[in-house]
């Protein structure tokens, strides 16, 4: 055989060698989830700037975020920045995340209405996934290496909350009423959540200037940055008036409902209520009962009255498109509608009520 010949054996051999590595490497890639554009971002990457701790990533994922999740997972972003302070955000695996997961769950607050740290769990879960996808965003990790993505929530078991009783809901008015250092502001809050059904979310984002005296209707501003008119009463109309006129903020913009030297209410103001209440009513206690029970209470009785398409615009669920079904569309009650359910509420003539 010739050299030119010899050569050629080589060259071809050499070629079924290189292609036999090249179909080899690419089945691996394959069983790791690894595409080749990954491994040209990871390497485009090489020599940027370093992948930062999760004590640095944590505010910045804060100040990206929207005030209304940022309060509700900052809690969970601070359980991540005490596990691995130090840590590059790159570095936990899958499965130290859900075993930090698993430790927010048994680790959760049982309540007697609690779902066994469920709760705690899913928010922990959304709280990371989060983290991380801005985290992809900003090209620290790549789509294959992002541990959250493996993270599931779990599923979501029957809430134990109902209705309350009508005894029960004098019980409660009546024992705010009763007691405590600020019982004016108390039963205006209960009075609020009775007649609108809000979120607390709800109820701490009202501002004067959403209080429209004309038409008695408030300007609710709830979770996923939905704003929608909730007619209200007269009473309602009037007293919310008079507590921002006898308590002024910072200007009509600033939080409505606010303590007796002018500081606005916060989450602390549900806690210590119940808390008080549950004193005097143990009952409240071990039912677990909270302002969202007064929610399901308002609004049992309006599907129980006016039906189911009445009821969904008056939670404001209508205008979450993923939480009602396509037929809401079309039948989603009017705010003159909803101004008829409150008259009935409240036994007040309403200006928008028919």
């Amino acid at each position: 055989m010739t050299a030119d010949k010899v050569g050629g054996v080589q060259a071809v051999s050499r070629l079924g060698v290189e292609h036999e590595d090249v179909t080899a490497a690419r089945i691996l890639l394959e069983r790791l989830g690894v595409s080749p554009e990954d491994l040209i971002l990871d390497a485009s990457a090489a020599g940027t700037a370093p992948v930062p701790t999760f004590r640095e990533y944590v505010p910045i994922v804060a100040a990206a975020t929207s005030a209304a999740s940022a309060a509700t997972w900052s809690v969970y972003w601070r359980v991540l920045a005490e596990k691995w302070g130090d840590t590059p955000i790159d570095t936990p695996s899958a499965s130290e995340l859900l075993m930090l997961a698993n430790e927010v769950q048994a680790q959760a607050l049982r309540r007697r209405g609690s779902r066994d740290g469920q709760s705690a769990k899913a928010c922990f879960v959304d709280a990371t996934r989060h983290l991380y996808l801005l985290a992809q965003a900003d090209q620290y990790i790549s789509a294959s290496r992002n541990p959250a993505a493996q993270l599931r929530k779990p599923r979501r078991a029957k809430s134990v909350r109902r209705a309350l009783t009508s005894r029960q809901l004098i019980d409660i008015n009546m024992t705010a009423a009763s007691t405590g250092t600020d019982p004016a502001l108390d039963t205006l809050l209960l009075r609020l959540h009775t007649e609108t059904a809000c979120r607390r979310g709800g109820a701490l984002a009202l501002r004067p200037c959403d209080v429209n005296d004309e038409l008695c209707t408030i300007r609710l501003r709830e979770k996923g940055g939905t704003t929608r008119e909730q007619p209200v009463s007269p009473t309602l109309t009037a007293g919310l008036l008079a507590h921002a006129h006898a308590r002024p903020g910072a200007g009509p913009r600033a939080g409505l409902l606010r303590h007796r030297d002018g500081s606005p209410i916060s989450a602390s103001r549900y806690a210590s209520l119940w808390s008080r209440l549950h004193h005097h009513l143990p009952w409240i206690g071990s039912m677990g009962i909270t302002a969202h029970w007064i929610r399901y209470t308002t609004l049992t009785w309006v599907e129980r009255n006016y039906g189911y398409a009445i009821a969904a615009s008056f939670a404001g669920h209508a205008t979450l498109g993923y939480q009602t079904s396509t037929t809401m569309t079309y039948v989603a009650a009017t705010v003159d509608e909803l101004a008829v359910v409150v008259a009935a509420l409240t036994g007040e003539p309403h200006p928008l009520a028919a």
